[in-house]
C-alpha cells in the first residue's frame, strides 16, 4: 500500500498519483476542528482497516472521500483556476466510516481525519494511523499536531446558504409538516449550523427561487391562512416550530422568504389558503402583478399578524425580510414601488436583497445591498454593513467560489477575505436544491450535481442526503467551515494586536494587496498564513493571559 498525508486543501482523484508533498504537521486552537488527509492506493481490490491511536484519536472522526459525477464542470469563458475543467468523477462527498472499508486496486483513495480536541489534549502530540489490508501487511503513517491554549471567539459573520425544505421532502417522498418531515430538517438544519450557518431562509410561503414562470414547487408555506371575504386569518404555529427548532439546533437569524418573484418582483409568490368550506386553493402567484391591491390588502394584514409572532419571540433585531432576489437595473422602478410597501409595512426591520447594481443603494431603494464579490469594490466604504454573496456566474476573475472542479483554496480563502473587507454577512444560494434549473423537476443530486446542466457541479448544494434522513457532509462543507475558522482566529488576533497590525500582516509580503481578485493561488500560502496566525495568537496571548 502506498499512503501520503495531505492537508485538507488537496482533493484526492481517483485515476491520478497526488503530487503534493507531504504534510507532517499543524497547529489548531483548543476549541477548532480541524482537516488532515491520508491518500492511499493499493495494488489489488482489498479491504482496508485502519486504526488511529493517540490522544487525539478519540478526539477525531474519519470519513472515506467518495467521488461524484459532474456533468458541467465550468461555464464557458471560465478562468483558469481549476483542478480540471471537464466532466467525470470528482472528491466531494464525506461517508463516514470507522475501522475499514472496501476499496479498489490500482486507484487512490482517501481517507478525511477531523480532529475536534478539547482541554486535555494541550501541546504537541503525534496522531498515526496504522493501516491492513486483507488483515496483513501493516502500514503506518503520522502527523504531529499542536493544540494551542487559546479559543476562537464566536462566530460574528452573519452566513446563510438557502434552504430549500421541499428538495427534501421530493427526495425522501414525505409530506410537509409530518413527523418525518421536522425529523429531517432537524438533521439537515443541525448540520448547517455546526458548520457556521447561523441564519436560514424561512419559508414563510413557498419561496418563489428558481421556478419556471408558471411552474410550481411543492407547497412548504409555513403560515396556515384562510379567508373569508377580504378578511385574512394566519395560523402561526408552523412558523413557531420551526423557530423553535432551528434556534435549538443553533440559527440566530431568520430571514423570511421573499415576498415578490424572482428577476424583477413581477408577481406574488406561490400562497394558498383556505376558503369558507375548508378546501384549499391557491390565492396569490404568477396570475397576480405586482400591482394588485388585493394582494396589497394581503400583505397588510399578514404584516401586522406577523409582527406580533416576531416581538413574542423575540426576534425583531434577528429578521430580515426580502423583496425580490437578483433584480437589475430594468426592474427598478418596479422594484422601487415594492420595497416602498414593504419598508412601510415592516418598519424598523431589516430588508436585504442579493443585487449588484449600485443604484439600487444610492436611491436607497434597498438599505442592505448583498453585491456579488466582483462588485465589492463598488460598495466597500460606501454601505454601513457590508454583505456579499456567489453563485453560478462567478468563475472568472479567479473571486472565490465552491464548484467541485475549483481548488479547495478557492473556497477556503474567504475568510481572510471577509475578514479584510470587514464584511457582516455573507449569502450563497444553495445548501440543499435538489431540483433541476427552474424547479422542473427533482434529482437525484448523487447523480446529477449541475441541476440538470445548468449550474456547475457544486453551485447548487453542499450536502448530500443521505439514508435514513440523514445529510452526509462535503469536503467543499468542511473547507468552507475552515474558512469561516480563518476568519474568527483574524478576530481573534485583532483583539490582542489590533486591527490595523492584522491588516498588515495579511497583505505582508505580497507582490499585491489581497483582493477578491488578486491573491497566492499555492496551498502553502494559506497553510503557512494560518500557521503564522496561531503563532501569534500564542505569542500575544500568553503576553495578554488568555
Amino acid at each position: 500500500m502506498e499512503i501520503l498525508v495531505l492537508s485538507s486543501l488537496e482533493k484526492v482523484f481517483s485515476d491520478e498519483k497526488p503530487s503534493a508533498p507531504q504534510f507532517k504537521s499543524f497547529s489548531m486552537l483548543k476549541n477548532e476542528r480541524s482537516s488532515f488527509q491520508i491518500a492511499f492506493c493499493t495494488e489489488k481490490d482489498c479491504l482496508v482497516s485502519f486504526e488511529l491511536k493517540g490522544k487525539l484519536a478519540p478526539h477525531s472522526k474519519t470519513y472515506f472521500v467518495k467521488e461524484i459525477p459532474v456533468g458541467l464542470a465550468c461555464n464557458e469563458g471560465s478562468d483558469d483556476f481549476y483542478l480540471r475543467k471537464e466532466s467525470g468523477n470528482y472528491p466531494d462527498c464525506l461517508v463516514p466510516v470507522e475501522k475499514e472499508l472496501t476499496v479498489r486496486g490500482g486507484k487512490w483513495h482517501s481517507l478525511w481525519i477531523e480532529v475536534s480536541p478539547d482541554g486535555d489534549c494541550l501541546g504537541k502530540s503525534v496522531l498515526s494511523v496504522e493501516f491492513k489490508e486483507d488483515g496483513a501487511e501493516q502500514t503506518a503513517c503520522e502527523i504531529e499536531i499542536d493544540v494551542i491554549n487559546a479559543s476562537l471567539p464566536e462566530q460574528e459573520l452573519i452566513y446563510t446558504n438557502w434552504y430549500h425544505s421541499d428538495c427534501l421532502c421530493n427526495y425522501y417522498g414525505v409530506e410537509p409538516f409530518s413527523d418525518e418531515y421536522w425529523r429531517i430538517n432537524r438533521n439537515f438544519i443541525k448540520t448547517a449550523a455546526e458548520h457556521g450557518m447561523n441564519c436560514i431562509l424561512t419559508p414563510l410561503f413557498t419561496p418563489p427561487l428558481d421556478t419556471m414562470v408558471g411552474g410550481e414547487r411543492k407547497t412548504v408555506q409555513l403560515v396556515k391562512v384562510s379567508r373569508n371575504g377580504g378578511k385574512y386569518y394566519f395560523d402561526f404555529k408552523n412558523l413557531k416550530k420551526w423557530i423553535d427548532m432551528c434556534r435549538e439546533c443553533g440559527i440566530e437569524y431568520f430571514e423570511m422568504s421573499h415576498l415578490f418573484t424572482q428577476w424583477g418582483a413581477k408577481h406574488a409568490p406561490k400562497i394558498v389558503a383556505l376558503d369558507g368550506k375548508g378546501r384549499e386553493k391557491k390565492i396569490f402567484g404568477w396570475t397576480t402583478r405586482t400591482s394588485s391591491k388585493a394582494y396589497d390588502d394581503f400583505l397588510r394584514q399578514f404584516a401586522a399578524a406577523l409582527i406580533k409572532v416576531i416581538d413574542g419571540k423575540g426576534l425583531r433585531d434577528k429578521c430580515f425580510f426580502h423583496v425580490s432576489d437578483e433584480p437589475n437595473i430594468n426592474h427598478l422602478e418596479t422594484y422601487k414601488r415594492r420595497a416602498k410597501l414593504i419598508k412601510e409595512i415592516f418598519p424598523g426591520f431589516r430588508v436585504i436583497d442579493a443585487l449588484s447594481d449600485f443604484d439600487f443603494y444610492s436611491k436607497r431603494l434597498v438599505e442592505q445591498p448583498i453585491p456579488a464579490e466582483d462588485h465589492i469594490p463598488e460598495f466597500a466604504g460606501k454601505v454601513p454593513e457590508l454583505w456579499t454573496y456567489y453563485c453560478c456566474g462567478h468563475d472568472k476573475h479567479y473571486v472565490p467560489n465552491r464548484f467541485l472542479a475549483m481548488p479547495s483554496l478557492r473556497n477556503r480563502v474567504i475568510g481572510i477575505l471577509i475578514y479584510k473587507y470587514d464584511i457582516k454577512g455573507f449569502l450563497q444560494w444553495g445548501y440543499n436544491f435538489y431540483n433541476s434549473r427552474f424547479s422542473i423537476r427533482s434529482i437525484d443530486p448523487f447523480k446529477i450535481t449541475d441541476a440538470d446542466g445548468a449550474f456547475p457541479s457544486g453551485d447548487a448544494f453542499i450536502v448530500y442526503p443521505g439514508e435514513g434522513g440523514e445529510p452526509l457532509e462535503s469536503l467543499r462543507l468542511k473547507v468552507l467551515y475552515d474558512g469561516f475558522e480563518d476568519l474568527r482566529a483574524l478576530r481573534l488576533l485583532e483583539s490582542l494586536i489590533g486591527r490595523e497590525k492584522v491588516l498588515e500582516f495579511i497583505d505582508k509580503d505580497l507582490f499585491k494587496p489581497l483582493t477578491f481578485m488578486e491573491y497566492p493561488h499555492e496551498n502553502d500560502w494559506l497553510l503557512e498564513t494560518r500557521e503564522k496566525i496561531n503563532r501569534m495568537i500564542e505569542e500575544n496571548g500568553n503576553a495578554h493571559n488568555i
